[in-house]
């Protein structure tokens, strides 16, 4: 790293892993974001693109080859796209293109999935919940990735012509400490609320889960400790969502609750994620492959976007740009840009390639007014 006039110079190594589906799409509008930080702020940043899912298999037969793992661990940060799709539905488990995302998550040791659901002030219109219940919403979920039924132990077996099939939820107070740790040193950061989402009146696992969460508490006496079973939880996530600021839960129940709340801030495609662990940070938009949209420039690129701005702050301590990328997407959509799935009645309506090059100019004027009155102006 270097000082330079704006700043500390950073030269870091991105591997951007496109995917499937709408994945190219939305991973052109990354590049596009980190190439003006860079830019703008001497940086630099060599991207290198590498097949996986089902653009994977088709190339090499294999869902992660070992070429895109060896680069992915050698890189300072990596962005996926997203994987799937009709076309390799076939494929058996193991072989599909999401068992090529979890071997991703698993040979970068990757444990973290935190999922921020954050209201977008001018897209307020467009949540389905009224008003007065979604109120100023900012909430994280904080998921485990590495355990639990995902990769617990399963199969299945044919007895007297009836097939049976099954999957282990499963969780080592190991794996829970490790993911309470960071859960509690997030909520400690933000409003010191954490909640803490099991099953534990049915599930063992789960009463492993909460003693463990429970018995760290008095490490974190200024955090605020409550639980809520998962069931009462979704519930409560769309009665009266400010309730909640920093979440943690297992890997299934987070990865069902945060698809849920996404649909809070009015679309799917808004909300990014990021992954942390022992290699290489991750960031992703949750919004999956979308294969209806594939081809047709109708995709989102919001989630990605914001999952850029994420590697930039919590990746490589890059706070000034994240902001200035955010503020940027802030006045395009306060100036009624919209992609379809997030279109209102006087909006106007762009393609995915468009929205991000209108994105890109305000940029260059977001820059232009902060030089000339400051930040936050």
């Amino acid at each position: 790293m270097e000082q330079t006039s704006r700043g500390i110079h950073m030269k870091k190594n991105i591997v951007l892993l496109p995917g499937d589906g709408i994945g190219p799409e939305v991973t052109k509008a990354v590049s596009l974001v980190l190439r003006e930080c860079a830019h703008e702020f001497n940086h630099q940043f060599e991207t290198q693109e590498l097949p996986v899912g089902g653009a994977a298999i088709d190339v090499t037969g294999s869902p992660l080859p070992n070429e895109t793992l060896d680069a992915c661990r050698k890189a300072d940060a990596v962005f996926l796209g997203a994987v799937g799709g009709p076309k390799w539905d076939s494929q058996p488990i193991g072989k599909r293109p999401e068992s090529g995302l979890l071997a991703l998550r698993k040979g970068l040791g990757l444990y973290v999935n935190v999922r921020p659901v954050k209201l977008l002030e001018p897209l307020r219109g467009i949540s389905p919940l009224k008003p007065e219940r979604l109120g100023e919403l900012d909430v994280e979920i904080i998921r485990e990735l590495a355990g639990g039924m995902y990769f617990g132990e399963r199969g299945n077996v044919v007895e007297n012509g009836i097939e049976r099939a099954w999957d282990t939820e499963s969780y080592s107070t190991t794996e829970i400490e490790r993911i309470a740790t960071f859960a509690y040193g997030r909520a400690q950061n933000r409003s010191r609320k954490l909640c803490s989402i099991d099953k534990a009146n049915v599930l063992t696992s789960s009463q492993l889960w909460r003693r463990t969460v429970v018995g760290m508490n008095a490490a974190y006496p200024e955090v605020k400790l409550e639980h809520m079973y998962v069931d009462n939880a979704a519930m409560q996530m769309t009665l009266r969502p400010t309730q909640f600021d920093v979440i943690l839960t297992t890997n299934m129940f987070g990865d069902i609750l945060s698809d849920a709340a996404s649909a809070l801030v009015g679309s799917i495609g808004l909300s990014p994620s990021a992954s942390f662990g022992s290699g290489a940070p991750m960031f992703e938009p949750i919004h999956g492959s979308a294969p209806s949209l594939a081809g047709s420039d109708s995709a989102n690129p919001i989630g990605s976007i914001l999952s850029t701005t994420m590697m930039l702050r919590d990746a490589f301590g890059l706070a000034l740009e994240a902001d200035w990328v955010e503020q940027s997407l802030s006045r395009v959509l306060a100036g009624g840009y919209r992609t379809p799935d997030i279109s209102e009645p006087g909006a106007r309506a762009v393609g995915c390639t468009a929205f991000t090059e209108i994105l890109r100019e305000e940029m260059q004027r977001t820059l232009e007014h902060a030089e000339r009155y400051g930040w936050g102006v």
